[in-house]
């Protein structure tokens, strides 16, 4: 996950394993960040006690959680 450095995009994905930040980025795109997310699941889904987050940060929403809650 990477994400433009010094300037922070709308849609925030975090990465964590075990209620901890293993890692995060930002982006501008919906798009883009969703597709990071599938990106995502095939990277580290087998993370023990995995869940990655995409959140828009401008209205506080979280938009979707894997695995699904």
């Amino acid at each position: 996950m990477h994400s433009n450095p010094g300037q922070p995009g709308r849609f925030h994905l975090l990465l964590s394993s075990h209620g901890q930040p293993v890692q995060h980025g930002w982006w501008n795109s919906e798009s883009v960040a969703r597709g990071k997310l599938v990106r995502g699941v095939g990277e580290y889904g087998t993370m023990p006690g995995g869940r990655i987050t995409l959140t828009d940060e401008e209205t506080d929403t979280l938009m979707q959680v894997w695995p699904q809650e």
